[in-house]
């Protein structure tokens, strides 16, 4: 039963006329700002197979990644001062005003759960994180797939969550699975709201989504960005390099923090996920002052080494002067503490 369920719901007539007054869907999907595909043909999918499963040591770490517990006082609401915590992956508890805002909260074991092959998570017992959070203000879901949208982690989070922003269409998947609806709050690309002194808006990205066969693209994608009076956040969501940085910029100007999704790369999908210099190069379009890799550190997605989207974001964010950070996992990171930040993965195999 639990693996019918990690499908989520099927879009109905009545989502299609709903999304149908949205510029992003056209003739029954969701489409990106610019012609995006995934490079790969029958001729060349034996190959891509053999890179993905063929056993190399390197690509999981050798040992279980360590995720440090929560502790509340290092995560003080009473102190307004932006503050995170990276769990791995694009799993982000983020506090602004004192607000606990969860970002893709996939804190499960296998990032695919209905498939035969598993694709183990590099830390172990993530799940039980959840029972260590904070009170959750806010949960955002960037797009439906199952290394950001994990139905064990939203059963747990349900009784822990008050509010829930997702992409326009994946709200009918957190409905199916328990969530109230009028806790739901569904956002296209440039929908903006204000969420107690929070100024939020859902911006572009260059991506996908679905979870079965015959649901790609019935449901949009995106990335968000946090403004308060005095600081402003961004989180680009997952997608490839392209043009919409270009427009968030003309739209925000400038960024304290910027989280750029790094990792999980290969030639034949790169118009969907970008390399670790396009993410920097990403972080210097939206004009971010420090910018933090994620999307890498908890999942073997992609033939590349573990450790490969780090190394290589950190050697370019150098070559071109530009902050950059990556905290260990768990560890809460303050607002002008940044640097206090090491090279954590440095000491994994």
């Amino acid at each position: 039963m639990k693996y019918i369920h990690q499908f989520g719901a099927n879009i109905s007539r009545a989502d299609k006329e709903r999304f149908s007054s949205s510029p992003q869907f056209n003739d029954g999907k969701f489409e990106n700002i610019e012609t995006t595909s995934i490079d790969f043909s029958l001729g060349t999918l034996p190959k891509l197979l053999k890179e993905v499963f063929t056993p190399n040591q390197n690509k999981t770490p050798q040992a279980s990644l360590p995720i440090a517990q929560f502790s509340d006082q290092s995560f003080d609401p009473r102190d307004l001062k932006p503050k995170f915590i990276w769990y791995g992956h694009s799993v982000l508890l983020l506090q602004l005003l004192g607000k606990n805002i969860l970002i893709d909260p996939m804190f499960g074991p296998n990032a695919a759960p209905i498939s035969p092959i598993a694709t183990k998570r590099f830390s172990a017992d993530t799940l039980a994180l959840i029972d260590q959070l904070p009170p959750i203000d806010l949960v955002i879901v960037t797009h439906d797939h199952y290394d950001h949208l994990d139905y064990d982690s939203i059963k747990r989070l349900i009784p822990r969550a008050r509010k829930w922003f997702v992409s326009l269409g994946v709200g009918r998947h957190l409905e199916k699975w328990g969530v109230d609806s009028r806790q739901v709050t569904e956002f296209d690309w440039w929908d903006s709201v204000d969420f107690e002194g929070i100024h939020m808006t859902c911006t572009p990205s260059r991506h996908f989504s679905g979870r079965g066969l015959f649901d790609r693209a019935k449901s949009l994608w995106g990335g968000w960005v946090f403004e308060t009076t005095e600081h402003s956040i961004y989180w680009s969501g997952d997608g490839g390099y392209g043009e919409h940085f270009k427009h968030i910029s003309e739209k925000f100007k400038a960024f304290d923090w910027a989280f750029m999704e790094c990792g999980q790369y290969n030639k034949y999908w790169h118009q969907i996920h970008m390399f670790p210099q396009e993410a920097v190069q990403a972080g210097l379009d939206v004009n971010a002052k420090i910018i933090f890799p994620v999307h890498w550190g908890g999942f073997s997605l992609a033939p590349h080494n573990w450790k490969d989207p780090i190394e290589q974001f950190m050697h370019y964010a150098r070559k071109e002067s530009q902050a950059a950070f990556s905290p260990e996992m768990g560890v809460a990171v303050h607002w002008q503490e940044e640097k206090k930040c090491n090279s954590w993965w440095e000491k994994h195999e």
